[in-house]
Formats: structure tokens, sequence, C-alpha cells
């Protein structure tokens, strides 16, 4: 064999040598990849809806910040609703999974079951706290099928704890239990609100003694089943006041991205450029929204310090007045409590430290009347009574009547005031 025709085999025996380790090389790629990828990819996706909203995130979002591209992503999702739809019964699956998986003597008392399954939702609520929050607004997004998937689930859920509840004479209704039990899993679901920090079993403990606060006091509860209140608007000549009025009617109903500046407009009897004279943009006039609520917070507030004469009689009284001023204008909270990621980055950051100030405000006088409670449980118990009107609200459908309004009061009082949970 001549010495070029051995140079030519040796280049041919290198090539394909090349070949097969590039071929090793693909496979390993391919062996190397995360097992756990859509686990992750379903994880950040959550993450991001819960903490941004589903419209303002995209595909791409959420593939970098697992570290991958569109095109990886899609081997695992179809697209961005296949995402959120996961999201969204991932964590009433696992509320049903940690349900079955308690464990009780064959003795228990009601009691002792309704202890452990309230910390088995707690627990999960905690694992699942950056992501649990989709459940409270964002789960409009979902169609009508996968919305009614997620209700009965959670129905389900809401069911098996309503099991365990103490028995009162004459029984309550079917209505009022599930009042009861929606009380308790808000005030749980409250920590998806705020972003303070406990030591993992205090968390538990204080959640759990404001749950079970809350079912001693079940007794309150109204078995009526409420109307949707009808909203009537002051009729009013004021452009400005029209537009902000309409505004507010059209987020509430449809949300922020789905509603246009036309569409505002001429539901206030104005052209898109007539509002411009105004607002400069809808961001703007999302921003009046919401300072229109803080700011009738903070005079209705301003109303209970001038006339309370005791730190208890101050809160009692604040608690009436949150309730009476969310069924009042029920839309403007909604879309105040459902927006906020939508606010310009100064409204946003504004409007979030006035909150932190209100809770702060309520938690100074929560440790006058109960010393042994620190700061930060006495926000946690804030934040929790707090929450229970948006979410329990809903459920009355901002119905107006006194009844309602007392049994709100009435847990607002019970988690607020407190009754010790009994030793296990």
């Amino acid at each position: 064999m001549s010495p070029r025709q051995q140079s030519v085999d040796a280049q041919t025996v290198d090539e394909q040598t090349s070949r097969v380790i590039l071929r090793a090389a693909g496979s390993e790629s391919v062996k190397r990849r995360p097992k756990d990828r859509k686990a992750k990819i379903a994880a950040a996706a959550a993450i991001a809806f819960s903490e941004r909203g589903y419209p303002a995130v995209g595909v791409e979002d959420i593939a970098s910040s697992v570290g991958i591209s569109g095109s990886a992503l899609y081997r695992h999702f179809p697209n961005k609703y296949a995402m959120f739809r996961h999201a969204a019964l991932e964590l009433t699956d696992a509320l049903e999974s940690a349900l079955d998986a308690v464990s009780v003597a064959a003795d228990a008392t009601d009691r002792e079951r309704l202890r452990e399954d309230l910390l088995a939702v707690i627990r999960t609520t905690v694992r699942n706290r950056r992501t649990a929050g989709i459940y409270r607004w964002e789960s409009r997004f979902l169609d009508a099928a996968d919305r009614k998937s997620v209700r009965a689930q959670a129905a389900a859920v809401n069911h098996r704890v309503a099991l365990h509840l103490s028995r009162s004479e004459p029984p309550a209704s079917a209505r009022a239990e599930t009042i009861l039990t929606s009380a308790m899993f808000s005030v749980i679901g409250s920590i998806t609100a705020h972003n303070l920090i406990l030591p993992q079993r205090r968390m538990e403990q204080v959640l759990l003694d404001a749950c079970l606060s809350i079912e001693h006091g079940g007794s309150a509860i109204t078995s009526r089943r409420s109307e949707q209140t009808v909203s009537t608007r002051p009729v009013t000549t004021n452009k400005r006041e029209r537009l902000l009025q309409e505004a507010v009617r059209l987020f509430d109903s449809r949300g922020y991205h789905d509603v246009s500046i036309e569409e505002i407009a001429a539901a206030a009897g104005l052209n898109a450029s007539g509002m411009y004279r105004y607002f400069p943009s809808k961001a703007e006039l999302l921003g009046a929204v919401f300072y229109r609520a803080a700011d009738r917070l903070d005079l209705a507030t301003a109303a209970v310090f001038e006339s309370a004469t005791s730190p208890e009689e101050a809160l009692r009284a604040l608690s009436a007045m949150y309730v009476e001023l969310s069924f009042a204008q029920h839309e403007l909270m909604s879309v105040y409590f459902s927006e906020m990621n939508n606010l310009l980055p100064g409204h946003r950051s504004d409007l979030k430290n006035r909150q932190k100030l209100y809770v702060v405000e309520w938690a100074r006088i929560l440790r006058e009347i109960r010393p042994d409670l620190s700061a930060i449980e006495a926000k946690f118990l804030v934040h929790a009574a707090l929450n229970l009107v948006p979410d329990i609200g809903r459920l009355m459908k901002f119905d107006v009547a006194a009844e309602n309004a007392s049994t709100l009061q009435t847990f607002m009082s019970a988690v607020l005031f407190g009754r010790p949970a009994p030793a296990p």
C-alpha cells in the first residue's frame, strides 16, 4: 500500500471515529437531559402566573427562567394555556393527596380529625406558597370546562374538611358549612398575599389557631342564600368620574388586559381622544382607580380612630368598616386586589407601601390587646382577617344583608382576638 493510500485510510478512520464520538456525545447529551424538566417548567410557570398574572407572562419568559429555549419547552407543553391549566389543577390535586395521607387513630374525635386535616392543608399551602395565589384571581382565565373542574376539586376538598366540623343544634345547612370551611381556607391562603416569614412550626400553629377560632364561632353563620346584589351607581355628569366608574366595571368583569381604551371611553359616552384629556394611558387610569380605593380606605380609617375609645373598640370598628366599605364598592375592591401587577412600577411601589402601613397599624392595635403575639405574628393575623372579606364576600355575592356582614365580622374577630387551640 502506498504512503498516500495509507494517509487516506487513516483520515477515513479518524473521520469515522469522530462521527462515533459525536454521536456518543449527542446520545450522552440526551441522556443527561433532566428527567424532571417538565416539573421544573410547570413550577416556573406556576410561580410566574401567580406573581405576575396570566396575561403578562410569555412562553419565552418561562423558558428563560428554566434555562431552555422555547422550542424545548414545547416538547413538554403545547402552549401557554396548557401550563396554566396544569398549574391551576396541581394544588387541588396536592390538597386531595395530602388529605388522603392523613392518618388518625380509629377512635379519634372529630376535633382531632379536623386538626389533622387543617394541618395537612396548611402544610401543603406553605409548600406551594409562591404559586397558590393563582386560585384567587387568575382562575378567571381558565376556560369553562377547566374552571368547572377546579371548582369541583376545591368543593371536594372543602367537603372533606367539613365532615369533622363541630355539630350544632339545629344542624348547619350545607351552605353554612361551605362558608365556614371556606373561611378557614381563606385564612390559610392569606399567606400567598404577603411574604412575611415565621418559623415553619410557628406559622402552622398561628394559622391552625386562627382556623379553629373560626370553627368555634361557626354558630354565627347564617344559612340564608345570598342573591346577587344589583349595583347602583350614582349618575354623574363629571366625565372623569364616569371614566373611573366604567373602567372599574369593565376591569372587574373582564380583566385589565382584555379591556381597551376605546371600550372604556365609549361606555362613558366619550371617544378615545376624549379620554386622553383626563388620563394619558390605560395604565394611568388603572393607577387612578387604585388611588381612589386607597384614599377612601384612609379616610374611613381616620374616622374610626377619631371615635374609638379603646384598642378593642378600634379593632372591631375597623373590621366593621372594612366589611361595609368592601361590600359597598366590591367591584373597586376586586380590581384593587386582582390587578396590582398591571400598575406602573412607581404606582405599584407606592400603593404596596401604603398597604404595608395599613397592616402595620392594625397589627399595632392588635398587640395592645394581645401582647403575647410578636409583631410578625400580629401581621399574619391581620392579613388573614383582611383576606376573609374578598374571599367570603364573593361567596356571599357581596349581598349587603346585615347577617352577612355580621358573619364576616365574627370571623374577623375570631381570627384577630383568637381562641387558643387545645393541645393535641
